[in-house]
């Protein structure tokens, strides 16, 4: 054993020199290599040198003063931001927590579905013709409940690629389409929350619900105002419309919001959701409606008035047209469907592209019980005397002689009143131009003016009913009456000439002035104006002698009607145009009329002679221009002073007409008189109206052409102011009553 080194390991001694630890001489023999002390490893091995120790920098003490005011500013940096962390978390939860809150009051509110789908506060009203078919409406329509599901698939592609393309992705609210709204906006030069909403289909149903918040009259806001209020896009409300919106998503199902979007949604005309709208523009139900008439129903969610097809129906294609290029690149229309839907827009049904009737809607809403018409919390259904195809005749008519026969650019305007001799109203056109808006100024009910000589009919029937005959004659010769408080009066034909001795029928048929007044004096004016007003002219009447000559005013509607019965042989005629008025839901009706015929005026024969006398205005008179070949009619002209007014009323077997002519200012008209344009209007109307009736007779007497004419001749009564003398005048009626050759 060698012993341990200082390390404590085994010490080895090596001898010799070979690897092995012997070596071999030549002679074979081994031989061990001499002992030899081992160096110490220490001595041994050169030491290394060592390393320079790396300066490091000094530690900064956390909170001490050793870092200095960097180190200070760090630090309160670092502060600043685990404080800000901090609030924002806690305001996150805060906000998240007042969401959760508002989202769960929110929830807890909605009622279900089907009480959300009519937004109505008033009720509508929808006038059939004397046919049974729809041609007008009034109110807000409502055109019943539809569904997602049971809609037009077109229509609810066509409502989601307009409105909300994501709607069945997102939860209620797009924070992506807010944004970019906003941005839309501030490049427009807008508001952020001017124009474009962002809004999704859901908020909008939430601005149509009003956020919950119901309509009450008792604040003080009218309908349209509570309407206009919510719809008002504001900071705040757009912050409220977010956990509504979410509470809807929650409560609802996307059908469901659809579903109450589909029914309340505003869509021009009254109409209040898309079966309404469907039924109003297109006469069939939103279930059947075909993708271009899709498209142009959801291009009115954008602007209701604006594109609505009965403002303008280009207008309105043109929109549709980007609705179906938004459902080509969304994928619900593909290339030949979306072609096929452009080079075939939508078309508007006859009722509605017809628009008739707006006038005589408006009279017939004045006319029955504002409850259950103007101011209706039901649905009303009115059936009515209206006949579109007379209207059509009319207004075609009235067009037609005003493009041909009125220069350009003429201001003057025009009614017209068809009805049946009983006073069922049948057609009314209260001026030129109606723009299809309920409320506009109708001449035919509205406008009171003078009659001129279409009043002179009542004098002759005066006369008549108290025995005078169509034959007497009366001498057409200068007067002159002395009005008190006014002076001398002398009254002067339109063609200031005196014929002599003429018939009541020759007077008449020529509107000479003075026979007139001579037959009114000697009758009573008392007796004039009771006849006329019986006969339904209710309108104050001229107490003068002016009054034989028109002086009075009164409506289109009330002469149309006092001529009625004359036709009708001497009854009183109301004019009516409501046959009867139920609720929707109900067959009974509540209420109705069955002809406008009132009380005896004056005696049938009387009437038949008035109605041979007024042929013969048509005849041989100043009414020629209205004369219908190959069917009687009778007829009177007006010309008021200073022609401010041209009339022509007259009547066949069938219909009764009236038509009016002026300025809406009172200026004169230019070369017109009754028997001139007016006369024109109501023989282009007539000839429409009985186009497929057959000729009928009216009902006068026919006096032999060829046989004399026998008569007396009238004298004037007293001058006003002066006891009549009650002798003079039966001597007179005596004369008359004696009859022929006494």
């Amino acid at each position: 054993m060698a012993g341990n080194d200082r390390n404590g390991r085994p010490r080895v001694i090596r001898r010799g020199g070979s690897a092995s630890g012997a070596s071999s001489n030549s002679s074979g023999r081994s031989t061990k290599p001499p002992l030899r002390a081992e160096k110490p490893a220490a001595a041994s091995a050169k030491p290394k040198p060592k390393a320079k120790p790396r300066k490091s920098s000094p530690r900064r003490k956390r909170g001490g003063s050793g870092g200095g005011i960097g180190g200070a500013l760090r630090a309160l940096r670092r502060w600043i931001v685990r404080l800000i962390w901090r609030l924002f978390a806690a305001g996150t939860a805060a906000v998240a927590l007042l969401l959760g809150a508002s989202v769960f009051y929110f929830y807890n509110t909605l009622p279900p579905v089907s009480d959300l789908l009519d937004a109505r506060t008033r009720g509508s009203v929808t006038l059939l013709d004397r046919y049974g078919d729809v041609f007008a409406w009034r109110g807000e329509q409502f055109g019943g409940m539809i569904t997602a599901s049971t809609v037009s698939p077109d229509l609810r592609n066509a409502v989601v690629a307009t409105e909300d393309r994501r709607f069945y992705q997102h939860i209620g609210v797009s924070p992506r389409g807010i944004a970019s709204a906003i941005r839309i906006n501030m490049r427009e030069g807008r508001g952020p929350l001017e124009g474009h909403g962002g809004s999704t289909i859901t908020q909008q149903v939430a601005k149509l619900l009003c956020l919950g918040v119901p309509y009450d009259p008792a604040n003080g806001m009218t309908e349209a105002e509570y309407e206009t209020d919510c719809r008002r896009t504001t900071v705040w409300r757009k912050i409220q419309e977010v956990p509504y919106a979410l509470a809807m998503e929650a409560r609802y199902s996307k059908d469901d919001i659809l579903t109450i979007y589909l029914n309340r949604a505003y869509l021009g005309a009254g109409a209040r959701g898309f079966e309404a709208a469907s039924q109003r523009y297109f006469g069939k139900s939103a279930a059947e409606v075909d993708p271009a008439e899709a498209a142009m129903l959801a291009g009115l969610l954008v602007a209701p008035s604006r594109f609505a097809p009965t403002a303008s129906l280009e207008r309105a294609q043109n929109r549709a047209a980007v609705v179906i290029s938004l459902m080509e690149e969304q994928g619900y229309l593909d290339p030949v469907a979306a072609d096929r839907a452009r080079a075939n827009p939508a078309q508007l049904s006859a009722a509605a592209e017809a628009r008739a009737g707006g006038y005589f809607a408006d009279w017939v809403m004045d006319s029955g019980p504002s409850f259950l018409t103007r101011e209706t919390t039901e649905d009303v259904i009115i059936r009515t005397t209206f006949d579109p195809a007379i209207q059509e005749a009319a207004e075609n008519a009235l067009a037609r002689i005003f493009e041909e026969k009125v220069r350009e650019g003429s201001e003057a305007q025009a009614a017209i009143v068809v009805m049946s001799s009983d006073g069922a109203v049948r057609a009314m056109v209260g001026g030129r131009r109606f723009r299809g808006v309920a409320g506009q100024f109708n001449r035919a009910i509205m406008a009171k003016r003078q009659t001129g000589s279409s009043f002179k009919p009542f004098v002759y029937a005066t006369a008549l009913d108290l025995g005078y005959q169509w034959y007497d004659r009366v001498v057409d010769e200068p007067i002159t009456i002395d009005i008190p408080g006014s002076g001398p009066w002398s009254p002067r034909n339109y063609t200031n000439e005196f014929y002599g001795e003429v018939t009541l029928t020759w007077a008449l048929a020529n509107s000479l002035n003075i026979p007139a007044v001579k037959i009114s004096e000697s009758v009573g004016r008392d007796k004039v104006r009771h006849v006329a007003s019986e006969f339904g002219i209710e309108s104050d009447l001229a107490a003068g002698p002016a009054l034989a000559l028109g002086a009075s005013e009164s409506t289109l509607l009330e002469m149309t009607g006092a001529y009625a019965g004359i036709l009708n042989g001497g009854s009183s005629v109301t004019p009516y145009g409501l046959l009867e008025l139920r609720l929707m839901e109900d067959d009974v009706p509540l209420m109705g009329q069955a002809g406008g015929i009132g009380e005896r005026v004056i005696l049938p024969d009387a009437a038949q002679q008035l109605v041979y006398m007024m042929h013969q205005v048509v005849e041989s008179g100043t009414g020629g221009r209205a004369r219908l070949p190959g069917r009687e009619a009778a007829g009177k002209t007006g010309t008021t002073q200073a022609a401010r007014d041209a009339w022509f009323l007259g009547f066949t077997a069938d219909y009764v007409a009236g038509v009016w002519m002026g300025y809406d200012d009172n200026s004169p008209l230019s070369g017109v008189t009754g028997g001139g344009l007016p006369a024109e209007i109501w023989q282009a109307v007539m000839t429409d109206v009985h186009a497929d009736l057959p000729p009928r007779p009216l009902p006068m007497i026919r006096p032999d052409p060829n046989a004399p004419l026998p008569g007396t001749v009238p004298q004037p009564g007293p001058a006003p102011g002066q006891p009549r003398d009650d002798r003079s005048l039966m001597e007179v009626l005596n004369d008359i009553l004696r009859g022929p050759g006494n």
